[in-house]
């Protein structure tokens, strides 16, 4: 920097280094709020307990709590399934394998170009013919999707149309389920007294890369959202749904509109849970790491595709609220690092606090909600590197375009706006 420079910029009132002063000061303030709310939210993080032995009282017909005879409600499980060749097998011989006594899998084939939809039928036949198999198993096809749908939402709502059960199970087709994951959810929804129980995956991630990524991606949405806020009862805004697992019973579920209510929602799951919320009733959302879990995407590569074909979606489509998302990241997320390692001073020391808080918040939030989260969080910076490149061209896309192509369908612009402004977004 100049002289003449520096001293026009002391004539002005502008001090760089009281910027950058204020700047740290304003990042640690940010990571102090988040770890106070963050421990002050601990007491809503919870996890799906384990059924112990004694406790299964639905397998002998009699319930634990008082020996008196009782029938297990009927729990339908519904599968949306969109080229899925490659997981329904599995995600389906798990859920035939439940120990919970009474269930229904509707598994929907919603208009696969792949062998999903033969693979459903033969696994069909497979189970009618199979000794010790009492679980009916149902395939719904289908071939054409009506406007004003997006096709998962679609086809979860047809499943639910066939579905006779007192409660509704909606999964993904591509979830693993341990046998006692159906029976640990019901007792946990009646114990709790819930209208809805959603439960987070264990997540199965190959290699260094991919795994800090997606740590990451769930650390900042954590954040944003902060989902434990729906198990307090005292609050109606904040709800949280997870499409791995979204139990929630029939009255419920027909109380806040079905999934004709959130039709053309790329976070349909998502929305589901805020539903609830809005609506009065009660939610639970607990860790399900030891109960199900889900390869959410097999490389850095197609983790980048698919998310930025609906980041946007999570900012309403509004590109100025994208612009904050991404500049917020920017300046309390990597800057503290990069603060940390070229200033000096009071700046430097701010910046340093920051990313230690940073680090004690990622460590608090990753570890409730997977159970995990390591040494990968030194790779931060580079993350938020990289998922600011994903909105900035998840934007780019769907402006571009006019819309977004999800599962091989296009939906425009204009009419995914109109579905956000008749939910109350903007």
């Amino acid at each position: 920097m100049s002289a003449n420079t520096a001293q026009n910029r002391r004539k002005a009132g502008i001090n760089p280094m009281g910027v950058m002063d204020i700047w740290a000061l304003a990042a640690l303030a940010y990571w102090l709020f988040m770890l106070w709310d963050t421990l002050r939210a601990r007491q809503w993080m919870l996890k799906l307990p384990r059924s112990e032995p004694e406790q299964a009282g639905w397998r002998t017909g009699r319930t634990p709590q008082d020996g008196k005879e009782s029938e297990a409600p009927l729990v339908s499980i519904i599968i949306a399934a969109k080229e899925e060749e490659s997981s329904i097998v599995e995600t389906v011989k798990h859920l035939l394998g439940q120990t919970y006594p009474r269930i229904e899998i509707i598994a929907v084939n919603d208009r696969s170009q792949d062998t999903t939809g033969r693979k459903l039928d033969e696994l069909r036949r497979w189970s009618e013919g199979r000794a010790g198999i009492a679980v009916p198993l149902r395939v719904i096809h289908i071939t054409s999707l009506p406007s004003g749908w997006l096709g998962k939402n679609h086809a979860l709502y047809q499943g639910y149309l066939q579905a006779r059960g007192k409660y509704l199970l909606f999964t993904d087709a591509d979830v693993q389920f341990e046998p006692g994951t159906v029976e640990d959810a019901v007792r946990f929804l009646q114990e709790q007294q819930a209208d809805h129980v959603t439960l987070a995956p264990r997540m199965l991630v190959r290699g260094l890369w991919l795994r800090t990524f997606v740590q990451f991606f769930f650390f900042t949405l954590s954040l944003f959202i902060r989902p434990w806020r729906g198990n307090d009862d005292f609050q109606h805004r904040h709800g949280m749904g997870i499409g791995a697992f979204n139990l929630i019973t029939r009255q419920a579920y027909e109380r806040i509109g079905t999934h004709q209510a959130i039709a053309l929602r790329p976070d349909d799951d998502l929305q589901l849970g805020r539903k609830v919320k809005e609506a009065r009733l009660r939610q639970r959302l607990a860790s399900g790491t030891e109960h199900i879990a889900v390869e959410w995407y097999t490389s850095l590569g197609e983790a980048i595709r698919g998310l930025e074909k609906n980041l946007f979606s999570g900012f309403g489509y509004r590109l100025s609220f994208a612009a904050l998302g991404v500049l917020g990241q920017l300046a309390l997320f990597l800057f503290p690092w990069a603060g940390m390692l070229l200033l000096s001073g009071p700046a430097a020391w701010g910046f340093t606090l920051s990313v230690a808080l940073m680090l004690a918040v990622y460590f608090l939030l990753i570890r409730s909600i997977t159970g995990e989260g390591g040494f990968e969080a030194l790779l931060m910076p580079l993350s938020v590197v990289l998922l600011c490149y994903i909105v900035t061209r998840s934007v780019w896309l769907t402006l571009k375009q006019g819309g977004i192509y999800w599962r091989g369908t296009f939906y425009s612009l204009k009419e995914l706006r109109r579905m956000k402004a008749r939910d109350g977004f903007d």
